[in-house]
This record gives C-alpha cells, sequence and structure tokens, in this order.
C-alpha cells in the first residue's frame, strides 16, 4: 500500500508539474548544477562515489538590485534514510517555492546503512550554514533561510531545529563561522518517534543496530524543543499507517509548551508521502495553508 501510494503521488505531481512551473516567475533559474558542501572531500566520506558526495540543487531566483532579498529554503527529501526521493519530496516542492518567490535548495545527504547518524545531521547543518554564508550571492535574507522536510527528511529537519548551534567566529572555513540555526522549519508528515515497523527500520538504518537508547532519546527532537525552536508548520494525515500523525502532534504541543509559534494541519484522508498531493481536491488544499503561513511570517516574496 505504502509503494503504491509512493508512485501514485509521484505520477499525479510529475503530470501537473507542467502547470505549475509554466506559472512560475520570470526570475527563476531553476534548476542549477549541483553544489558539493564539500569540494575536497565530505568529512567521514567513506569513498568519493556520488553517494558519499553530500550536495545542494539550487532552484533559485535571480536577484534584483532595486528588490530586497528573499528568503530560501532547504528541502530535505524522505526515504527513510536509504533512499531520496529527490522528485516530489525535493524539485516539486522547490519549484512551488519558487512560484512564492522563495529560492530553493534541494539537499542530497548522505544515507544509511553505509552511513549513521551523525554524518546526516552534519550535512544538513553544514547545509544550512552553506546557504546562509553564501546568501549575497543569492540575494537571500540571511535571516529567512528555511528548512523544509519529508518522512525522514523531517525527522532530519526537526533534529537540525534541535540541535543547531551559532557558528564559530574564529573558524577557519568561512562556512563554519555562520549558525547553523533555521529562521523557520516545514515538517511535511515527520518521522520523530520510533513507532511502528516502518518507522523503527529507519531509525535503524539511521543509528545502527542495536538501537542505542541514549542516540534514540537525542533525535527524538520534541523532547529537545526550547525557546529558541524555530517556528513551525505541520501536516500529516490522520491515516498514515507508516508515521503516525502522533508525531506531529507531540510536535506541535512540544512548541506550544515552550513558546513557539506552531500551526498544525491534519487531514482525514492521505496516507503517507502524498507530497504537495497536487491533484487531491482535498488534501491539496494543505499546500494553500503553508503558503498562508509564509506569507503571515513575512517569508514569501512575490515581486
Amino acid at each position: 500500500m505504502h509503494a503504491y501510494r509512493v508512485l501514485r503521488s509521484a505520477l499525479i505531481t510529475g503530470l501537473s508539474i507542467l502547470f505549475l512551473t509554466a506559472r512560475l516567475p520570470a526570475q527563476v533559474k531553476a534548476p542549477q548544477p549541483t553544489v558539493p558542501l564539500w569540494p575536497e572531500g565530505a568529512p567521514g566520506a567513506l569513498g568519493s562515489e556520488p553517494l558519499d558526495l553530500p550536495k545542494l540543487t539550487p532552484f533559485f531566483l535571480t536577484s534584483n538590485p532595486a528588490q530586497p532579498p528573499r528568503s530560501a529554503v532547504i528541502v530535505l527529501p524522505g526515504g527513510g534514510y536509504r533512499v531520496l526521493m529527490t522528485s516530489y519530496e525535493g524539485a516539486d516542492p522547490a519549484k512551488w517555492l519558487n512560484h512564492l518567490g522563495i529560492s530553493a535548495f534541494v539537499l542530497e545527504y548522505r544515507l544509511g546503512p553505509r552511513y549513521h547518524y551523525p554524518i546526516e545531521l552534519r550535512d544538513a547543518d553544514r547545509a544550512l550554514r552553506w546557504v546562509r554564508s553564501h546568501a549575497a550571492d543569492y540575494g537571500i535574507d540571511l535571516h529567512r533561510i528555511g528548512v523544509w522536510g519529508f518522512s525522514a527528511g523531517g525527522n532530519l529537519a526537526a533534529i537540525l531545529a534541535t540541535h543547531w548551534d551559532g557558528g564559530n567566529p574564529s573558524a577557519a572555513d568561512p562556512n563554519d563561522r555562520v549558525s547553523s540555526r533555521p529562521d523557520f522549519v516545514i515538517l511535511s508528515y515527520p518521522a520523530i518517534h520510533p513507532v511502528g515497523p516502518v518507522v523503527i527500520e529507519s531509525f535503524k538504518t539511521l543509528l545502527g543496530e542495536p538501537l542505542d537508547p541514549r542516540l534514540v532519546e537525542e533525535i527524538t527532537s520534541d523532547h529537545h524543543v526550547n525557546a529558541d525552536t524555530p517556528p513551525t508548520f505541520l501536516v500529516h494525515a490522520d491515516d498514515d499507517p507508516i508515521v503516525p500523525p502522533d508525531n506531529s502532534v507531540n510536535y506541535h504541543l512540544a512548541l506550544r509548551h515552550a513558546g513557539v509559534s506552531a500551526e498544525l494541519h491534519i487531514y482525514q484522508h492521505g496516507g503517507h508521502g502524498f507530497g504537495l498531493a497536487p491533484l487531491d481536491p482535498i488534501l491539496s488544499s494543505w499546500t494553500g495553508r503553508l503558503a498562508d503561513w509564509l506569507r503571515l511570517h513575512g517569508f514569501a516574496n512575490v515581486y
């Protein structure tokens, strides 16, 4: 059933993306060639194959000196930490963001079982710092850089949102001098708790076996939310057979208790892996709610 839903969502999105991209602003210059996060080789790399080289694919809009800098979002596709759904949970959301006047960067982070935590967090952390340190090159406001994660990518986005640091001003590498804190976070059906056979397998892929309870606690992100956690938008389906909606509910409650601005939408039907759900007459409305939230917080820029 999961495979069917993933294939169905991918096919629907593929058919509709032509309509979506036809409405993109004229300033879109996407996608661009991928950018390696560490041109000289990633820390902890086990080789030099493509799977050993975390990289970003920019989907950015050209800057105009007469306009203020734009927001940007780093998109983290899902895939259970074994594969990356870089189409309907990567390129398609990036193009959707472009439509709102937001530049985007799709991250291809390293995967298990070849790589284990904290390598994946290191890649996401580096991606945020890289975009922030190169903000001027892309016409981006370095104080309006968010992260959007789907499923396992939502797990990684939530870990980054609760494990960031302010950077090291004396670091030799300019990328390490800036903060890795996202200014805002979007979580689509995020896998935050190791509940259910599929999610448990994803945690094993990320952490290795047997599961270390200390590491499980470290990446159970709702346990680490505090007042400095970024504002967050969450969406989930109540009938998700893979990642129970409790994951989003618990994270939302943790944000509320910490006094962090948050918005949660749970749809009755949608299953797992619905992406943008562009042709579902009900579920597709969720992107409208996200667009409203981005505008409310001043992150959407349509010029």
